[in-house]
């Protein structure tokens, strides 16, 4: 199949066979960090602004390797030093970059639905970083290609997510993908981080970390999103630990093959110890290399279709929100 969006938003709204098509195209590119000259010239001429309105050390760096692999321009733009601070609105900085003549804008933000509401405004593509607690499609992509990569499948996993479940957007997306991709899904964590009516989304719910470890081919563990809530609202850190931390006796119990992944950055001692971050089952590194895999097929992917339907029928209407129906991603 042809990718038709000119942006990637989220996981929700992708067929199977769009994540296929991810997936296969990040595989081709994961070759490319391989060679002694790491560089292609896919997106030669193009230019990509990262817009990040939250801190960012993993996905920032992933997205500027990605796109400079790609050989294209790369703008980053910290939103603590820029307009923002003087009162610009997210639409007009969008708008902006647009007259500059930008190609892509990747963009996390602390607002769910942030990078929707952008990409109805401009007519460059927009690739969604992170927004609020909805979705973080490409670490749910990259974690997705990880466990294909190590366990040579994805239909019919057993998977199980633990942790900060209810801040979580990397859940999310990863839920979204994996369900759609066949996989079976255990969500673990304490009553008040699990949201309500979470099984509506096609999981199974457990309080039970030994249970949630039993049958997993794999557990991707969750950071604790302090910051995202005031402490009172969060099991003590030692509690949590004990009862829901990932450790190398409770890994005994587990498959005997079982990899465990986590999105960064850890919190050693509460969510994980060292031992299993540091240990044979961990593919944690893995999965920070095969980020720059498929963050340069997005970038790709959506500039591609972007030059289509600039060409296409609907070029007129570009960066016209009202009149974007035809060719919106």
């Amino acid at each position: 199949m042809n990718w038709a969006r000119k942006d990637l938003l989220g996981l929700e709204e992708l067929s199977k066979e769009e994540l296929g098509l991810i997936l296969a195209t990040a595989e081709s590119f994961k070759e490319v960090s391989t060679r002694e000259i790491k560089k292609v010239p896919a997106l030669r001429g193009k230019t990509v602004v990262n817009l990040f309105y939250e801190p960012s050390t993993r996905t920032r760096v992933s997205f500027e390797v990605a796109a400079k692999r790609l050989s294209a321009d790369v703008i980053n733009i910290a939103t603590e030093t820029s307009s923002v601070k003087k009162g610009e609105t997210l639409i007009d900085t969008g708008r902006n970059i647009e007259a500059l003549k930008a190609d892509i804008i990747v963009m996390r933000h602390n607002f769910s639905g942030a990078a929707v509401m952008l990409s109805r405004h401009v007519g460059l593509s927009v690739v969604n970083a992170g927004d609020g607690w909805h979705e973080h499609p490409t670490q749910a992509l990259l974690d997705i290609f990880t466990l294909k990569e190590k366990l040579g499948r994805v239909e019919g996993l057993n998977v199980s997510i633990v942790g900060d479940i209810a801040h979580s957007r990397v859940a999310r997306s990863n839920i979204w993908g994996l369900t759609k991709l066949g996989a079976r899904v255990t969500v673990c964590a304490p009553k008040l981080l699990i949201p309500p009516a979470i099984e509506e989304m096609g999981v199974n719910v457990t309080q039970d970390i030994d249970e949630a470890l039993k049958n997993a081919d794999a557990v991707n563990v969750l950071r604790m999103q302090f910051e995202r809530d005031g402490e009172t609202a969060f099991p003590k850190q030692l509690e949590y630990f004990k009862e829901f931390g990932i450790t190398m006796e409770r890994l005994k119990k587990a498959k005997k093959d079982i990899i465990v992944m986590h999105p960064g950055p850890i919190n050693r001692g509460i969510e994980m110890s060292s031992a299993v971050a540091d240990g044979a089952h961990s593919v944690i590194l893995e999965q920070v290399t095969n980020g720059i895999a498929v963050r340069m097929a997005v970038l790709f992917l959506v500039a591609q279709a972007n030059e289509k339907i600039k060409n296409g029928p609907f070029a007129s209407a570009q960066g016209h929100p009202e009149r974007q129906k035809g060719f919106e991603g």
